[in-house]
């Protein structure tokens, strides 16, 4: 059997239920893979591989539209040795982008119960995948994690995947248990989707899940010099009954080419098409209370920077009000208040909103805390094991957690509560809904016959039925996949804070290697990994912008910090004691309004672990330029350089550079590149850079805004003469570099 369109040819063995697949754009690429399905009945393990496996019926399907693109399709049932289990899989082409579909579903037959494990549409063995002519290809893999906090990045031969000191702490809230975590050498592992990288004929090969409704996906790489690449739905041992199915969510494949700027941007526009995503809201812009205050908060403190958000409205607009944790009782217990909001939080919201404010809440509804009055008023609605105990959330608050188990409909209804009374009777039009993982631990549901991903995914949508649509909701600590088309914006990395990196006395020293703990470092490595979903799947939350001098970052980290925040789009919430703030730091706030709110190139994704060069392409009535950054992760001083061929310029223009943070102007070229000397550890430059025209007055910059072009509303050019308009909705003063051609 064979299909095919201008982009791939599709073949597939009739006797062995396997396929090849050929890119017709590539030279030499390709890839060889097979179906499995892992199962087991009767308490015998079953594992269905392609030796078992013919195609014993093939039905073609016309052109059909899947909301996500239209295919030429398939539909394969599969012979097996296993005459109670049916297996068919839909295979399709789409007609106007490179990628190819796979469904596996599965129908039980039989009279006894089957529980699933994995459902894997894709299985290339070493030495079944090329990617190009390279004779010693330069491999990595980008690796996404599972949800909000785990790490993002991309791996070479040689590295090793990070695997956590304090599993039992840590683990049920970073990972996916059923994707593996490997200590050895080139073993890498990632969720939902991933992208294997030749790097030196800049050949991909992407290979993901378009949604996580059903399962969760996972994917295993070997780095070898034929390496090897797996994809599955985890089952988690979820029971189908006799005269059952079950589908996974749609796999896709696609060979992307590396030069592009956005190579998986097919990818994510399938996904938008898939959940019909319409990323519609304007960026977060606000305050929020936790990084300065955590729990030790009061009413007292929120009114207090409710009052200074008002009195700086006009040099930084702050019209989001985000009430983090710390007004209740325990979580779990929503409706009891600590002793500092003697009145619960709904006077708060009443405030704003009278001040022309947005009122934001955070909320966990999913996570309890062991001294709640929920553990011991309805124990049957917590999730526990096999054996009947608890099972654990993670480490949180100083202690471990618990969750509700939402397949028992009365813990359902119990959150959505909370959250229809926070927004209809309390008045919140913003939702901070936190530690959502704890809806998809592995454990023994009361409903056996669905998956961690079917429970969480449905638990998703009660809250925002229960919210309404209009309600800007924000996930975090959330498997990606389950939120899309749900929440309006999504933490896409590590909770930031004070200190570069991981601080938790008395053990810190034993923790900073620790990727997914809170901190700086860790925050900023996803603010970049994780920039390409921005404005495709959601607005990118960030995570907050600390800027107070009384942390232990130093100007340059903060520096660094607001810069990746500003430069990839996402959300802004600043998290300092507002009428405390020093003007100086204040000012690194300022420059940061507007949000740029673009969708950034970070050139280096594929190839860095840690990114370190992004760019911008802006253009406004002041012009066309480029925006660029580099950032120095060394733990000392270090020269950073810039040159059109690192961030992909035309290389035969002169251009002009201004460097924001320090005010620096010259001229680059490809034979003369910036450099920028002993440029402090962790520390940024971020240069504006347009093209040198001697003959033109150029505006080259201010340190009004980040951007150094976004302040200028109007700017023409006549006869020895400038007509200028500054304009950043906001008062603001500052200095402006323009170049004039002209003799005084």
């Amino acid at each position: 059997m064979k299909m095919e369109n201008e982009f791939l040819a599709l073949n597939f063995s009739e006797k062995f239920a396997t396929f090849e697949l050929r890119s017709k754009i590539f030279p030499e690429t390709w890839l060889k893979s097979s179906f499995e399905i892992q199962c087991h009945c009767k308490g015998e393990d079953t594992e269905l591989i392609e030796d078992f496996w013919s195609i014993s019926k093939i039905e073609h399907l016309e052109a059909i539209d899947m909301g996500f693109g239209i295919l030429e399709m398939e539909n394969l049932r599969l012979e097996t040795e296993f005459r109670n289990v049916e297996v068919n899989i839909r295979v399709g082409l789409e007609q106007k982008e490179g990628m190819a579909f796979f469904q596996l579903k599965m129908i039980n037959h039989g009279s006894q119960p089957i529980f699933i494990d994995q459902l894997v549409p894709l299985k290339i063995k070493e030495g079944s995948l090329s990617l190009g002519k390279s004779r010693k290809p330069d491999l990595t893999f980008y690796s996404n994690g599972w949800q909000s906090w785990s790490k993002t990045g991309t791996f070479h031969r040689g590295d090793k995947q990070h695997t956590t000191l304090i599993g039992r702490f840590q683990n049920p809230q970073i990972f996916n248990p059923d994707t593996p975590r490997h200590k050895d050498g080139d073993h890498f592992s990632g969720d939902m989707f991933g992208l294997l990288c030749e790097n030196t004929q800049k050949i991909g090969l992407l290979a993901g899940f378009i949604s996580q409704k059903m399962h969760f996906g996972s994917l295993e790489t070997r780095l070898s010099p034929n390496p090897s690449l797996r994809m599955w739905a985890n089952g988690d041992h979820a029971r189908l009954d006799p005269g059952e199915s079950i589908r996974t969510d749609w796999a896709c494949l696609s060979f992307v080419d590396l030069n592009d700027h956005k190579p998986i941007r097919p990818y994510l526009n399938t996904v938008v098409k898939a959940h019909k995503i319409q990323a519609e809201i304007s960026v977060p812009v606000g305050w929020c209370s936790w990084y300065h205050f955590y729990q030790n908060i009061t009413q007292e403190d929120i009114e207090a920077n409710l009052t200074s958000v008002l009195i700086l409205k006009d040099r930084v607009p702050l019209p989001l009000l985000q009430i983090d944790d710390g007004f209740e009782t325990y979580p779990g217990d929503w409706f009891d208040f600590v002793p500092g909001f003697p009145e619960g939080v709904k006077p708060l919201a009443t405030k704003a909103s009278k001040a022309d404010l947005i009122p934001g809440l955070w909320l966990a509804p999913f996570i309890v805390h062991p001294k709640a009055k929920l553990v011991k008023d309805h124990p049957e609605w917590l999730l526990r094991d096999k054996n009947g105990k608890l099972v654990s959330a993670g480490f949180v608050w100083n202690t471990f957690t618990y969750a509700l188990d939402l397949t028992h409909p009365a813990a359902l209804d119990y959150a959505c509560d909370v959250i229809r009374t926070a927004v209809k009777e309390w008045g919140f039009e913003y939702l901070k809904l936190d530690f959502l993982y704890a809806a998809a631990l592995k454990g023994q549901y009361q409903n056996p016959t669905k998956t961690r991903a079917q429970v969480l995914r449905s638990g998703l949508e009660a809250l925002r039925h229960a919210a309404g649509k209009d309600t800007i909701m924000l996930a975090c600590g959330c498997p990606l996949g389950s939120a899309l088309g749900l929440f309006d914006a999504m933490r896409i990395g590590a909770d930031v804070s004070g200190y570069w990196e991981p601080h938790f006395p008395p053990v810190s020293k034993l923790l900073t290697k620790e990727v997914n703990m809170p901190s700086a470092r860790n925050a900023l490595q996803n603010i970049l990994t994780r920039a390409p979903l921005h404005r495709h799947w959601w607005v990118n939350d960030p995570d907050c912008l600390l800027v107070r001098p009384d942390t232990e970052l130093s100007l340059a980290e903060i520096q660094s910090l607001a810069t990746a925040i500003s430069l990839t789009g996402g959300s802004l919430l600043v998290s300092d004691d507002l009428p405390s703030l020093p003007e100086d730091r204040l000012r690194i706030a300022q420059v940061l309004l507007p949000v740029i709110d673009q969708q950034a190139q970070i050139c280096d994704l594929f190839e860095s672990q840690t990114p370190s060069l992004i760019r911008l392409n802006l253009e406004n009535a002041s012009g066309f330029w480029y925006l660029l950054a580099v950032f120095n992760w060394k733990d000392h001083p270090a020269d950073l350089m810039f040159s059109p061929q690192k961030f992909n310029l035309p290389l035969d223009p002169i251009y002009w550079y201004r460097e924001f943070w320090s005010g620096e102007i010259g001229k680059m070229a490809m034979t003369s590149p910036i450099i920028f000397k002993d440029v402090p550890a962790h520390g940024v430059r971020v240069i504006a850079v347009r093209q040198f025209q001697p003959e033109l007055p150029t505006y080259l910059g201010s340190d009004i805004h980040l951007s150094q072009g976004f302040e200028i509303g109007e700017w023409k050019v006549t006869a020895n003469q400038i007509s200028l308009r500054i304009d950043v909705g906001r008062s603001a003063n500052g200095r402006i570099s323009i170049y004039f051609p002209w003799k005084a």
